[in-house]
């Protein structure tokens, strides 16, 4: 009986240290794409540590992540800006902690006539998923160019994600589209043809006093960061860090990319690095740039941010 309960004890202490050894985990997700190539360096030291207390998992679509978040099952996220804006005034309760991706948005295609906003006149031109971010600063664009998106130009919504409308642009089954990097660079391999005819971030910063497109958040759950502050400015500094050793080593970055499947050549990984506009910079220094990036999209459609501004507590500030 006594060696019984012995066991029972100790298998009840084994149990109890898993759980406390998962629980030590801190978990971020992130995407495919800029996301995910800004903290490669990072990612890829993970690798190289047998005991280690972060777990990166990189995801194909937001919405994932989005699902991940609801239900509190990571700790630090990067998602669309305007997505944790609608988390936010869900009241899931996530900060934003950082803006790490400023603009990977294109015009792109084969029409070789359109040198200026006026050559839109009369086009049509594929946006995934209307009613999201790339649809509504589109429009946002064409309207501040003096084109009307519902008369002027017809906007064509078959391609319904960024992968579709990414290999219909290289296939030929689409002349014009908005795309992001770094499938931009995937299509220009693709297809010699095809070429980006508006950089959407250097015209966006054209009729917004040159304010950036603040389009990627890192979020981190509040009661973590409350409990973990050290943890979160560590993480935070060792995603700058490795954002900007990728913009300075674009070979070296191109092949850790490759290598963690986010883009699957490395040619491709070098062209898409400069006009993936990485650059790590913490909420606390450009809240006016994330602010008048919430109040356009506001006075656009306000769904797009959930209804409504967050209030500042949105921003982590300290």
């Amino acid at each position: 009986m006594k060696n019984t309960i012995i066991t029972l004890i100790l298998f009840t202490l084994l149990i109890s240290c898993k759980q406390n050894k998962e629980s030590e985990i801190i978990k971020i997700a992130t995407l495919k794409g800029p996301s995910s190539m800004g903290m490669i360096k990072m990612i890829d030291s993970l690798d190289q540590i047998s005991e280690k207390n972060i777990e990166i998992s990189i995801y194909n679509e937001p919405i994932l992540v989005r699902k991940l978040m609801l239900e509190e099952e990571v700790d630090m996220a990067v998602i669309p800006t305007t997505m944790a804006a609608i988390l936010y005034n869900k009241k899931v309760d996530y900060k934003l902690c950082a803006i790490p991706v400023w603009g990977t948005l294109y015009l792109f295609g084969n029409d070789t006539t359109i040198k200026t906003w006026e050559d839109l006149k009369g086009k049509k031109i594929n946006v995934m998923a209307k009613g999201m971010t790339p649809d509504v600063l589109f429009k946002y664009l064409l309207i501040e160019n003096n084109i009307d998106p519902n008369k002027d130009v017809k906007l064509d919504y078959s391609f319904p994600t960024h992968i579709d409308l990414a290999n219909a642009v290289a296939a030929g089954q689409a002349n014009l589209g908005v795309i992001s990097e770094p499938l931009v660079s995937l299509v220009m391999h693709k297809n010699k043809s095809v070429f980006p005819i508006f950089d959407l971030n250097t015209e966006w910063k054209k009729v917004t006093n040159n304010t950036p497109i603040a389009q990627t958040a890192l979020v981190v759950h509040s009661e973590f960061l409350n409990n973990n502050p050290d943890q979160v400015e560590k993480i935070l500094n060792d995603y700058k860090q490795s954002s900007e050793w990728v913009n300075q080593h674009h070979k070296e970055a191109a092949k850790l990319i490759v290598h963690h499947g986010i883009i699957p050549n490395i040619d491709v990984a070098i062209s898409s690095i400069p006009r993936s506009n990485l650059r790590f910079t913490k909420s606390n220094t450009v809240k006016k740039d994330i602010y008048s990036y919430f109040q356009i999209f506001f006075n656009l459609d306000p769904k797009i941010i959930g209804g409504q501004i967050p209030d500042s507590s949105f921003l982590n500030l300290d």
